[in-house]
């Protein structure tokens, strides 16, 4: 939510890059993911209601928020293989869409190998990916990399040594941006 309007508008106004790098948030999440109602019993459908809530105070309409949590470690192996060929944005974009607004599965090997041709590249060589040692080793990298740094939700965003957890309002990454120096552009 925040990446398709507080950060769009974070970088349309201050000098600052992003650079996206997958987190996978539970790592113990089986194949074949959980239901939410097993993860929170009695507030798995008032937590789909508030993340729904807050996409739409984002001006994201339409999102479908999963009744089961997945496992996300292929789909975060496939984004690593398409940042190595330039297309990270465009198969982040399109796994996104998939995920909230069809409530398609990131764990199924068909789904993603679509996205990944939707980003312009591969089908087969997409699908390699997705077990392949070297990338289950950059999804392993990233998320200590992200302990390290301290990472316990997602979206986190740092902005210089500020960092903002969440979705977070435009305001709330603006004074991140001024107060680690970013400069305003004309």
């Amino acid at each position: 939510m925040a990446e398709q309007s507080s950060l769009v508008r974070l970088q349309a106004e201050y000098d600052v890059e992003v650079d996206w790098r997958g987190f996978e948030l539970h790592p113990e999440t089986p194949r074949g993911g959980l239901p939410l109602e097993k993860l929170f019993p009695g507030r798995a459908s008032a937590m789909r209601a508030h993340v729904e809530q807050v996409a739409r105070n984002f001006g994201v309409t339409g999102m479908r928020v999963p009744e089961r949590l997945n496992n996300t470690r292929r789909a975060l192996a496939v984004a690593e293989w398409a940042r190595t060929h330039g297309k990270l944005p465009a198969f982040r974009d399109a796994a996104m869409e998939a995920y909230w607004q069809r409530g398609e599965d990131l764990e199924d090997p068909e789904v993603l190998t679509r996205l990944a041709e939707h980003a312009g590249l591969p089908a087969e060589q997409a699908r390699a990916a997705m077990d392949a040692p070297e990338y289950q080793a950059r999804v392993d990298a990233l998320h200590a990399e992200g302990r390290a740094a301290g990472v316990s939700g997602i979206p986190t965003v740092y902005i210089g040594n500020i960092r903002v957890v969440g979705c977070q309002p435009y305001e709330v990454f603006a004074e991140a941006a001024r107060r680690a120096g970013a400069r305003r552009r004309p």
